[in-house]
C-alpha cells in the first residue's frame, strides 16, 4: 500500500502531520495536464457466550508475512506491516471472516504484509472509535506485539472515527475505501482512468481535511488601516489555509469532471456508430479477479493483461467478435466490482460503466472456486442497479470450473436458471457459451428478399455482417438474398426487393 498516509510520532503519541492533508497537498501540487439464505429457515447464526461475543476474535490464515526476503523484489513496493480489523454486525461468523479475508487480499494487492486480523462483534460500529474504546486499546496492544505500522479497517470510517482510533492505536489507520482507492491509483494506466481515480480520491478526502498550526491562521486578512501588514486588498477576515485547500480541491474536481465528460464523448460516438450499423454489444461484468479478462481473451484472443490480482483491469477494452453462425458483435471487458465498492468510485467510473448499461447482453462472470459466490453475485448486481443496467439481459458465467467444488457449482446452477459453467483457462464450456450468446443477442426483425446486383457487393457484405441470412442463391442478374435485417438496411435493400408472387421460379424476379 503506497504511503498515502503519514505515521505518528510514537515517542509522543501525537500526530506529526495529518495524512489527509499530506495527500491533499500532493494532489494540489499535481500537474493535471499530465493526467493523460439462513434467517428464512429460522437459523440465527452461531451462538456465543456474552464474553465471547464481545471479545476480539482472531481470524486465522490471513498472514502474508514473507518467508523469503527476496520476495520483496517481486512486489516492487515498500511493504507496510498491517493488522486488519472488522466489525461483524450481521450474518454468520463465516461471512465475517470471508469479508476480512477479502480485505487481506486487497491489502496484499496494495503491497502490504498482513500480520494479523481480528473481528469485533457489535450491533453497530462504535461512533467514536469504530470498535469501541476498550477494544481499541486491545488492538493497540496487538499492533505493538506484532510490530505493525498500519491498521486497516473493513469498512468506511467517518473522519471522527479515523482520528479517534489513530489517537488510541498510535499508528496510521486506513479504511476499506482508502485502500481500494490506493489500488486503483496504482493500476490506472490510461489518461481517463487516472482522471477518474483522482476525482474519486478528492471526493473522499475533501470532508477529511483537517488543519493544524499555520493551517488554522487567516490568509490575506486581519490588517487594519494603520497596520504595516499586507497592504491593499489584504485587509478583512480572509480565509484559513484549510479553506483555501478545500477551495482549490473543488476547482480541480470541477476541472477533472470536465475532462472526463470530454473523454466520454469519444466513447459515446463509438457506441452510436455501432448502433447505427446495428452491431450488437456484449459486456463482461463481475467481481474483481473472477476471470473476466481471461474470458475475453478466450473468446476473442484479445491479449488483454491477465493477472491474479484484484482490480488488474481498470480501463474498458472493447473487441470485435463473431458468433459461430457468423454474426458480428462487440464484447467489452469492464472494471471489476467488489463488496462495498466506494460510492466515490461508482460515481467517478460511471462513464466507463456505461458500457454495461448500454450493452445488449451482460455476461456476469462469477468465481466458481470462491467459498461464497452468491455474495459476489449480490454485490455485482447492486452495482449494476446503481448504474441503471438492471434491464439488460444477463447470463451468469460460472468461471474457474476446473478449480471449483462440484457441490458449489450444483448449488449455483439450481439457484441461477440462466447460468453456464466454464473454465477460461482450459476452455471447458466455451463453445456452449458462444452458442448461448448467439441465441441471446437481439435479432433483426424485418424479413427481406432482394436480388442484389453483383456491382453492390457492399450491400451483400453488410447483410452478412449485420443481418441474419436465411437463404442465398447466385443468379445471372445478381445475388438473391433472403434475410432478416434492421430497418435502415431494409430501406437500402428496398430498391432491389423481389416481388413475392407465384411464378414458375420463385427465386428470381417474375416478369
Amino acid at each position: 500500500m503506497t504511503s498515502t498516509f503519514d505515521n505518528r510520532d510514537h515517542s509522543t503519541g501525537r500526530a506529526a502531520r495529518r495524512p489527509e492533508d499530506l495527500r491533499a497537498a500532493a494532489l494540489m501540487d499535481e500537474d493535471l495536464a499530465g493526467i493523460d439464505e439462513d434467517l428464512d429457515h429460522g437459523f440465527d447464526g452461531d451462538q456465543y457466550d456474552r464474553s465471547d461475543r464481545a471479545a476480539l476474535r482472531r481470524v486465522a490464515g490471513l498472514s502474508t508475512e514473507l518467508q523469503d526476503v527476496t520476495e520483496v523484489e517481486y512486489r516492487q513496493l515498500r511493504l507496510e506491516r498491517v493488522v486488519l480489523v472488522g466489525v461483524w454486525t450481521d450474518g454468520t461468523a463465516e461471512e465475517a471472516e470471508t469479508s476480512l479475508a477479502e480485505l487481506a487480499a486487497l491489502a496484499e494487492t496494495a503491497g502490504s504484509q498482513v500480520l494479523d486480523g481480528v473481528i469485533q462483534r457489535r450491533d453497530v460500529p462504535d461512533a467514536g472509535t469504530y470498535i469501541g474504546s476498550g477494544k481499541a486499546k486491545e488492538l493497540r496492544d496487538i499492533v505493538a506485539a506484532v510490530g505493525a505500522d498500519t491498521v486497516v479497517c473493513d469498512g468506511e470510517l467517518t473522519p471522527g472515527q479515523l482520528i479517534h482510533l489513530e489517537d488510541v492505536v498510535k499508528v496510521k489507520v486506513v479504511d476499506r475505501t482508502a485502500l481500494i482507492l490506493d489500488i486503483f491509483a496504482q493500476h490506472a494506466k490510461s489518461r481517463e482512468g487516472k482522471a477518474q481515480v483522482s476525482l474519486a480520491q478528492m471526493q473522499y478526502m475533501l470532508p477529511r481535511l483537517r488543519g493544524w498550526g499555520q493551517s488554522l491562521s487567516r490568509q490575506m486578512g486581519g490588517g487594519g488601516s494603520g497596520s504595516s501588514g499586507g497592504g491593499m486588498a489584504t485587509r478583512g477576515p480572509g480565509e484559513t489555509k484549510i479553506e483555501t485547500d478545500r477551495r482549490r480541491i473543488r476547482v480541480k474536481m470541477a476541472r477533472l469532471r470536465r475532462e472526463i465528460a470530454d473523454m466520454k464523448k469519444g466513447r459515446d460516438t463509438k457506441r452510436q456508430e455501432r448502433r447505427r450499423h446495428q452491431v450488437p454489444s456484449v459486456a463482461i461484468a463481475g467481481y474483481t479477479n473472477a476471470g473476466k479478462s481471461s474470458l475475453l481473451n478466450r473468446l476473442t484472443g484479445a491479449g488483454v493483461l491477465v493477472e491474479n490480482a484484484l482490480f488488474a483491469t481498470l480501463d474498458p477494452t472493447v473487441r470485435r467478435a463473431t458468433t459461430p453462425g457468423g454474426r458480428v458483435y462487440t464484447i467489452a471487458d469492464t472494471v471489476g466490482f467488489v463488496r462495498h465498492l466506494p460510492h466515490h468510485l461508482v460515481e467517478a467510473f460511471r462513464s466507463t460503466m456505461e458500457e454495461v448499461a448500454d450493452a445488449d447482453l451482460i455476461l456476469h462472470v462469477v468465481d466458481g472456486s470462491h467459498p461464497e459466490p452468491e455474495s459476489q453475485l449480490a454485490a455485482v448486481r447492486q452495482v449494476i442497479n446503481d448504474v441503471e443496467a438492471q434491464h439488460v439481459p444477463e447470463i451468469v458465467v460460472v468461471n474457474k470450473a476446473d478449480a471449483a467444488d462440484p457441490l458449489v457449482l450444483q448449488r449455483l446452477l439450481r439457484r441461477e436458471p440462466r447460468a453456464i459453467v466454464v473454465s477460461a483457462r482450459t476452455g471447458q464450456g466455451i463453445d456452449e457459451l458462444l452458442k448461448l450468446v448467439e441465441d441471446e443477442l437481439p435479432r433483426p426483425s424485418i424479413e427481406v428478399e432482394a436480388l442484389v446486383p453483383y456491382t453492390r457487393g457492399d450491400l451483400v457484405s453488410r447483410v452478412h455482417a449485420e443481418g441474419e441470412i436465411t437463404g442465398t442463391e447466385h443468379t445471372a442478374e445478381g445475388t438473391l438474398l433472403r434475410a432478416k435485417v434492421a430497418a435502415d438496411l431494409a430501406a437500402e435493400l428496398g430498391r432491389y426487393a423481389v416481388a413475392v408472387a407465384p411464378c414458375p421460379r420463385v427465386r428470381t424476379t417474375c416478369a
